[in-house]
C-alpha cells in the first residue's frame, strides 16, 4: 500500500453538485479552508477548533467566587504564617537586645536568641490564627443565617471577632476590641468598594 497520502496536506474537497453555480460555491468555500499547511496525520481540519478563552462551568445558581467557608482555610493558614514571621522578627530584635544587655556570647547567646524567636513567633502566630478562626466562623455563620455574602457580613464579623477575642479581659477591653474590629473591617470594606468603583469606571477595550 502506498504512503503517498501521508505526504499530501489534508483539504476539504468540494462535494459533487448538479449545476455549475453550486460547484463554484463549494470550490470557493473549500479553498478558504484548505489554504495553509495542515497536518497529514489528522483526520480533521485543526482550524475548526475554537481558539477562545477557557470558560469555567458553574452549577446552576452557584456563585462564581469562593464563599467564606472555602476562603476560611487559606485565611487561617496565611494568618498563622504571617504571625510567625512577624513574631520571629520581633524575637530576633528582642533577643539581640536582651543578650547585649547581659553581655552574653557564644552558645549561650545563640540559645537565648532561639528561645526568643520561638517563643515570640509562636505566640504571635497563635494570636493571629485565633483571630482568623473567629472571623471566619462568624462570617460563615452570618452567611448561612442571612442567606447572602456582602459587606455587612464583613463588618459584623469583624466587630464580633474583636468582642469575642477580648471578652475575658473585662467590659472595657471587650468594647475596645469590638471598636478596633469594627474600624478595621470598615476600612477593608471601603477599600473593596473603591476597587469595585474603579473597575466599573475603567474603560473596556473590545
Amino acid at each position: 500500500m502506498s504512503d503517498d497520502f501521508l505526504r499530501k496536506p489534508f483539504s476539504l474537497a468540494p462535494a459533487p453538485a448538479a449545476d455549475e453555480a453550486t460547484t463554484s460555491n463549494y470550490t470557493s468555500g473549500a479553498s478558504k479552508f484548505s489554504s495553509g499547511p495542515v497536518s497529514p496525520y489528522l483526520n480533521y481540519d485543526s482550524r475548526y477548533l475554537q481558539r477562545a478563552q477557557p470558560e469555567f462551568i458553574f452549577p446552576e445558581g452557584a456563585n462564581k467566587q469562593r464563599g467564606r467557608f472555602e476562603l476560611a482555610f487559606s485565611q487561617i493558614g496565611t494568618s498563622v504564617m504571617i504571625g510567625g514571621g512577624i513574631g520571629g522578627l520581633a524575637g530576633v530584635y528582642n533577643g539581640f537586645k536582651a543578650t547585649n544587655a547581659l553581655n552574653q556570647t557564644g552558645k549561650l547567646r545563640r540559645t537565648q536568641l532561639l528561645n526568643h524567636i520561638m517563643k515570640q513567633g509562636s505566640g504571635t502566630a497563635n494570636s493571629l490564627g485565633t483571630l482568623a478562626v473567629l472571623y471566619s466562623a462568624c462570617g460563615v455563620l452570618l452567611q448561612y443565617a442571612r442567606g447572602e455574602d456582602d459587606h455587612v457580613n464583613t463588618i459584623i464579623a469583624g466587630s464580633a471577632t474583636g468582642l469575642l477575642y477580648k471578652s475575658t479581659a473585662g467590659l472595657r477591653r471587650c468594647a475596645l476590641g469590638g471598636a478596633v474590629g469594627l474600624g478595621i473591617s470598615s476600612l477593608y470594606c471601603l477599600y473593596l468598594l473603591a476597587q469595585e468603583r474603579g473597575n466599573s469606571s475603567s474603560p473596556k477595550f473590545l
